[in-house]
């Protein structure tokens, strides 16, 4: 409800208070020509002018002197009453009725004319009168400044409100993506995926039982139940390359490693740490490394292995990867990348360098470097006179983004070109038991083979082991490694500490 400042009557709308001004304040009181003075009727204000105005008086402030009827103005107030008398007289008194002449009112006020001319312009006066005040009344209503402003912060609110909101769809949407939600890790997505199988009519009830009491008598040792790996790749293609090979100048393969495929429990996030598995079952194979994994005799299920990255953390390694995922990722989906790889390798006091190619070096977003750098490193200790050399060095975990994979050697190609020969842990096993075949050719190489154009990604990491740590030296690889310097890690887009390519 609206109130009338003027009389305290209640209006329901705007448009019922204008009216109200209008009929009840403004059109009522006739005002003097020569004065401020207001009357609400005609007898009163024609009485007013007959004794206070007999002769002329002084213009009203603000301006000439105007007619209220008509709106004409004159120099004095004597001309505007001589108007006013001679013009609009019959106005001051109004014709009684009863006459036999036809009177005319007003539909805005009590005015009643005989000349329907006369009260056509009396009308006009009221409309002009009433858009003024209109006016008046929407600039009267507009808000105050304590108004004003809380409408523009509540406004802010709301805005602020659907941006914290939007973010924090971006931030879910991403949790998801990295695997940091609720939803549940490894164990999870295993049962959930043979359950899905079994719906599909792709495993039996009688299987689905047995391969979940395997899983989680896994689980509970904390080793990988092996039923993903592909032994003996190496020495076949150690086989394969002595025989006349087209095209090959020389290759250089890395000790033994055996390949791991993702699963059920891991489609999808878990590249990293079947890429970790098959360093370590590399390093396994390697006598040099038993001091510092004498602790390890097994590979770690995925499980076990996002239990050592967080070990690794509680020991100070990278302490901002460790708060990126919240100290954990034990029972979650997170991906991990080379500097969760660097950490947990550190910590087993293996010596190890992470080198970051962050731009390309060759045409077309190629990366020539990175090429040349395997090279360098798997030929470092002897070039020999060999067209296969089996080298002692371990494979090399290559990380880029969405994605990890590992280099287990590199061809040099009779034109002098690179070719990187890699295990994908998106390669079924199927498809990597068709190298340990005798009758295995060419064709079957594809499976490995990446040449320069075919590494187009816009930035690559890659984690190196060669040697052992000391105690003494692991200590200081923390601050050394971890609390300075930065880089771009692949997945989580952090500031770290590691080696950049030139």
């Amino acid at each position: 409800m609206l109130l009338c400042e003027l009389c305290g009557q209640a209006l329901r709308t705007e448009l019922e208070m204008r009216r109200h001004l209008l009929r009840a304040h403004l059109e009522r009181e006739t005002r003097c020509p020569f004065c401020s003075f207001s009357a609400p009727g005609s007898d009163e204000l024609r009485g007013h002018v007959d004794s206070a105005h007999p002769e002329p008086g002084p213009a009203p402030a603000g301006g000439p002197p105007q007619c209220p009827v008509c709106g004409e103005t004159g120099a004095s107030g004597r001309q505007v009453e001589a108007h006013l008398r001679s013009r609009h007289g019959h106005l001051l008194d109004p014709p009684a009725p009863g006459n036999g002449q036809q009177l005319y009112e007003c539909p805005m006020c009590d005015l009643v004319c005989a000349d329907c001319q006369i009260l056509q312009e009396h009308v006009d006066l009221h409309l002009e009168e009433y858009r003024f005040s209109e006016v008046d009344i929407n600039v009267g209503g507009s808000l105050s400044d304590l108004e004003l402003a809380q409408q523009l912060q509540n406004e802010e609110d709301r805005q602020q409100g659907l941006e914290e909101a939007r973010q924090e769809r971006e931030f879910q949407k991403l949790q998801r993506q990295y695997g940091l939600d609720s939803s549940g890790g490894y164990k999870q997505q295993s049962l959930k995926n043979m359950e899905r199988e079994v719906a599909r009519g792709r495993m039996s009830p009688s299987e689905y039982h047995k391969r979940k009491a395997d899983m989680m008598e896994s689980l509970a040792f904390g080793v990988d139940d092996g039923k993903t790996k592909t032994s003996g790749v190496i020495e076949a293609l150690c086989r394969y390359y002595q025989n006349e090979i087209k095209d090959v100048r020389r290759v250089w393969l890395s000790t033994g490693v055996d390949h791991f495929h993702s699963s059920l429990g891991d489609r999808g996030w878990g590249c990293g740490y079947r890429n970790f598995q098959m360093l370590l079952s590399s390093l396994l194979q390697n006598g040099m490394y038993n001091d510092c994994l004498r602790d390890i005799t097994l590979i770690p299920s995925i499980p076990k292995i996002q239990s050592m990255i967080e070990d690794a953390w509680k020991e100070g390694f990278d302490p901002h990867g460790a708060s990126h995922f919240c100290n954990r990722l034990h029972g979650t989906k997170a991906w991990i990348g080379a500097c969760e790889i660097y950490s947990l390798l550190t910590s087993l006091r293996l010596k190890c360098q992470i080198i970051d190619f962050h731009k390309s070096t060759g045409p077309l977003g190629t990366h020539p470097r990175l090429f040349e750098w395997v090279l360098s490193y798997y030929s470092s200790n002897r070039e020999g006179s060999s067209k296969v050399v089996c080298t002692p060095k371990p494979p090399i975990y290559m990380q880029h983004q969405g994605h990890s994979r590992t280099i287990v050697g590199i061809e040099e190609r009779k034109n002098r070109t690179l070719c990187l020969l890699i295990f994908d842990p998106g390669c079924p096993s199927h498809e990597m038991q068709k190298l340990l075949k005798q009758s295995s050719d060419d064709t079957s190489l594809k499976l490995l083979r990446k040449f320069v154009g075919s590494l187009k990604d816009k930035q690559y990491q890659i984690v190196a082991v060669d040697g052992e740590l000391s105690p003494e030296e692991k200590v200081v690889s923390i601050p050394e490694k971890f609390l300075s310097g930065s880089h771009v890690n692949l997945y989580q887009q952090k500031e770290r500490g590691v080696l950049v390519a030139p």
